[in-house]
């Protein structure tokens, strides 16, 4: 029920256009140790492979606003996801189907197949150091001024758009030069061995050469220069790819609600054991970032210069007071006094509601 409100206030506020919808998972870890059927241990990309998690998925709308969540097992792959996600969505809002824009983790074969054969339009993240060599030497060979792109056609269905931007390629460099020197000087302290090397991050620009010489590969690293400032999309729509690369770069929303979860709304620590509980505490956590969104669409819809941030912090000490005369039959409510900053807030909230209804 909560879902379906929240669903119908996107569609109310978004006048009906959600063409375009963005989806996302981010895990969440317990305080407890034991699992069960939904918690589960598995890889986390925050450190905590002891301690059992969940994968909660979210679908939103243009300017953030939240369409529909899920929760999986702590141990599933999160490109295994994105489809039953679809699926259930349609059937729980009647939800046509729209452009799905993803980060490359759901990129596969597989996943790409699914929503095509369902007639599904998509903007995903591409990996285009994995393309094929033709492809990689169209994309490296040719000229980039800032803000250019090209739009190269892999097959009957799917085209690769690729952008450059002098601001990524300053801080793809910046970050290689950091992580090189994170590299050189493990080496030197000879803590970096073969046992503990994977291929995860600048890892990638290692080589191992006899049983334990540890050295960086140095060719790799002039051959990593040239993908500097690159970024990739592949898609199957019709759209042009300043569209593409503008309706993808409004990915940030999702990854901001998921800060959101994370930090002001406290999702964590979670210290649940029962599904119903969990699922409690999530759909708490989806229902208070959607009243989130609706103040901060109601603070810039009146021009206001308070942030959320500082909305939030306001109520801690707005007060209301109940009391009943002696001789009075009813219950009578006052507030307490309150600060210019306050009493903007409390007009605006209440404009909002009176104009909701």
């Amino acid at each position: 029920k909560v879902e379906q409100i929240i669903f119908k206030h996107t569609q109310k506020v978004l006048g009906g256009d959600l063409n375009v919808v963005f989806y996302d998972m981010t895990q969440l870890y317990f305080e407890a140790s034991d699992e069960d059927d939904l918690r589960k241990t598995g890889f986390s990309k925050d450190g905590k492979h002891q301690k059992p998690q969940i994968f909660l998925g979210l679908l939103v709308a243009k300017q953030g606003y939240v369409i529909g969540y899920d929760v999986y097992d702590g141990n599933t792959y999160e490109g295994h996801t994105l489809i039953p996600f679809l699926e259930n969505i349609s059937r729980k809002f009647n939800l046509e189907k729209p452009i799905i824009i993803a980060d490359s983790g759901l990129l596969s074969k597989k996943n790409i197949g699914a929503l095509e054969e369902r007639g599904y339009e998509y903007i995903l993240g591409a990996r285009i150091k994995n393309e094929t060599a033709e492809v990689k030497n169209q994309i490296i060979e040719s000229f980039y001024a800032d803000g250019d792109l090209i739009d190269i056609t892999k097959d009957d269905t799917k085209r690769i758009i690729v952008s450059y931007s002098h601001k990524r390629a300053r801080k793809d460099a910046y970050n290689r030069i950091r992580g090189l020197k994170r590299l050189e000087k493990k080496i030197k302290s000879g803590k970096l061995t073969k046992e503990s090397i994977n291929n995860r991050g600048y890892n990638k620009f290692l080589k191992l050469e006899g049983k334990i010489d540890v050295q960086v590969d140095y060719t790799k690293i002039e051959q990593d220069q040239y993908w500097d400032g690159l970024k990739g999309y592949i898609t199957n729509t019709k759209l042009s790819g300043s569209e593409i690369i503008q309706n993808y770069g409004e990915l940030w929303h999702i990854e901001r609600a998921f800060r959101m979860y994370k930090t002001d709304l406290r999702i964590r620590p979670i210290y649940h054991r029962l599904r119903r509980r969990i699922e409690a505490h999530i759909c708490i956590s989806f229902a208070a970032y959607s009243i989130y969104k609706e103040l901060e669409r109601a603070l810039n819809t009146q021009e206001s210069l308070l942030s959320v941030k500082k909305a939030a912090e306001l109520t801690h000490n707005m007060y209301q007071t109940t009391y009943q005369l002696p001789d009075g039959k009813s219950m009578n409510k006052q507030l307490l006094g309150m600060d210019d900053q306050q009493k903007e807030l409390y007009g605006i909230v209440r404009n909002c509601f009176r104009v909701s209804h």
